[in-house]
């Protein structure tokens, strides 16, 4: 059970503010206060709007990236800087990560540090500076998911040339082309993997406590049909982010299949996964809960810790290693755990 404390949204009318909140950020208002009239209560008003869900949020984004995300936001407000800009510098502050991850000192390490750390900002700036300037934009959308992939891609290659010289730990043999093979297996299997069910385990949990509004849960059906729609358009820009978004989808739910059938048995009974009652949904968000924390641990900000301990002790080695045992067996945990939760609640 959850106890009282964590449950810190278990009822409606504490459910309610975030809906209103977040459709009020979502609008782009321009009443938001800037960086000079905001005090601390209004800052920490507008920070707690970006919340999607405390059951969902990580501390480390709560006290740490979100407020700091949140102060470059308003400063790019003010000077009148896109959001897809910001998407942008993220892009090459996380290629100069990679850069500074391959050499050996400790002072560059220490730089590859902060530009990552600063990349991340980025990450979440750029959606904080769309929402209350309004400039959403299908470019953005495709700009953002692309960000991180381009930081991990740069972060892999430049381990895999810093290792190729050295020996293996407690061998005389070289890494040579071993890392390479450890980096794709962590990168092309074990992140991938990874982020892509601890993000739609995360907004099937949202979806159940908030509804559609609280939740980005999509499926493939929908995301074709709109890729569809802009090739009858002719936009190219959005046949090409939600046809790969589409691909994504698909591979979420070819990776549940429980969950897709309890979305059948949900529709059959109700009409709809939207249509369930409410004491269907809070049993859900019960038996989901605990779960959250593994969505949290396999997404950026653990990934990002392992790395930073392994190159600040010229162990780089030390993050592609536990991405392929220690995080995926997190995750094989968590997605068993799912399924098996998913088929109960079907019966």
């Amino acid at each position: 059970m959850i106890s009282q404390e964590e449950n810190k949204i278990s009822n409606q009318e504490n459910i309610e503010p975030f809906l209103e909140e977040r459709k009020s950020s979502s609008k782009g208002d321009s009443s938001s206060p800037s960086l000079g009239r905001a005090g601390v209560g209004s800052f920490l008003d507008l920070l707690h709007s970006t919340y999607k869900s405390y059951d969902t949020e990580e501390n480390i984004d709560i006290y740490f990236t979100r407020p700091i995300g949140l102060f470059f936001a308003l400063i790019w407000k003010r000077l009148g800087v896109h959001p897809n800009a910001i998407t942008v510098l993220s892009f090459f502050l996380g290629a100069a990560a990679g850069w500074c991850f391959y050499h050996t000192s400790l002072e560059w390490n220490i730089y590859g540090v902060l530009f990552l750390m600063f990349a991340n900002f980025c990450d979440s700036t750029d959606g904080q500076l769309a929402r209350m300037t309004g400039k959403k934009t299908i470019t953005g959308r495709m700009l953002d998911g692309f960000a991180s992939d381009v930081w991990f891609f740069c972060v892999y290659v430049a381990i895999c040339f810093r290792l190729m010289p050295e020996n293996i730990p407690g061998t005389e043999v070289k890494w040579g082309l071993w890392i390479w093979a450890l980096c794709a297996l962590a990168g092309l299997w074990a992140h991938t993997i990874q982020c892509r069910y601890s993000d739609y385990y995360r907004n099937i949990h949202l979806f159940f406590l908030l509804g559609k509004e609280g939740s980005e849960l999509d499926s493939y059906a929908s995301q074709k049909a709109i890729a569809d729609r802009y090739r009858a358009e002719k936009n190219w820009v959005g046949v090409l982010f939600f046809a790969n978004y589409a691909k994504y989808c698909r591979a979420q739910e070819k990776g549940t299949p429980e969950f897709q059938k309890l979305k059948a048995v949900l529709t059959e009974r109700y009409g709809g996964i939207d249509k369930v009652p409410q004491e269907f949904r809070d049993e859900f968000r019960r038996r989901s809960f605990p779960l959250m924390k593994y969505t949290n641990f396999l997404t950026h900000n653990w990934r990002a810790i392992m790395l930073f301990i392994g190159c600040l002790t010229n162990h780089p080695w030390i993050y592609p290693l536990f991405e392929v045992t220690v995080m995926a067996a997190a995750c094989a945990y968590m997605r068993r755990t799912h399924e098996n939760m998913c088929k109960e609640l079907a019966r």
